[in-house]
């Protein structure tokens, strides 16, 4: 219970932060981005909030596995890891749709839900690959490397190559099966753009 209690201020906080200093600071950024850069970054709005949504979600997961690790399950760090990866994929959730993906829907909450965690889970086990292949294929490890060579591998192919795999994989899928319908053209801050708007990007 002190757990879920947790969760939520958690997530509550980290909304607030993202909806009241991020989205301006987003907006500001992308106001001043000379053309025609501009347009291509309003077109890819929700890739924008997606990538910050993901850099959020690293930083609750690494913040709560920390906390927990160095704390009360100090020798438990599988536990503390299992227990940030979940708050983190349910702040994903969370995040996701009530911000990047905000303008978007087509499915009843109970099936979104489902669909949005298998397509996470399946996203780690994607992570995961590089890393086998590093290891076991190209066996980029001790002893057939040095130690410093088997971490800088494991460290790109875990965290920049498993992680951007991830990433596209994730895009792809929340926009085809968990939020499949657009509802209307929308600014970067979630407001609707008018019929000039959209003949100025090109979409009409």
């Amino acid at each position: 219970m002190i757990l879920l209690i947790f969760h939520a201020k958690l997530v509550a906080t980290r909304f607030r932060f993202v909806n009241s200093f991020v989205v301006p600071f987003v907006d500001g950024v992308i106001a001043r981005i000379p053309q025609p850069f501009r347009d291509i970054a309003l077109r890819h709005s929700e890739l924008i909030k997606f990538a910050i949504v993901g850099g959020t979600t690293f930083l609750i997961d690494s913040g709560i596995f920390y906390t927990l690790k160095l704390s009360i399950l100090e020798s438990k760090p599988i536990t503390a890891k299992i227990i940030a990866g979940v708050i983190a994929v349910i702040a994903s959730y969370i995040l996701n749709r009530e911000w990047s993906f905000k303008n978007r829907g087509g499915r009843e909450p109970a099936h979104e839900a489902a669909l949005f965690f298998i397509i996470s889970a399946i996203g780690v086990v994607i992570s995961f690959i590089p890393l086998y292949f590093s290891r076991y294929v190209f066996d980029l490890r001790i002893p057939e490397v040095s130690f410093a060579m088997e971490n800088v591998a494991d460290f790109i192919s875990a965290y920049i190559i498993g992680t951007l795999l991830q990433m596209v994989f994730r895009f792809w899928s929340f926009r085809k099966f968990v939020f499949p319908e657009e509802n209307s053209p929308v600014n970067i801050d979630g407001t609707t753009r008018t019929a000039e708007e959209e003949e100025e990007l090109g979409h009409s």
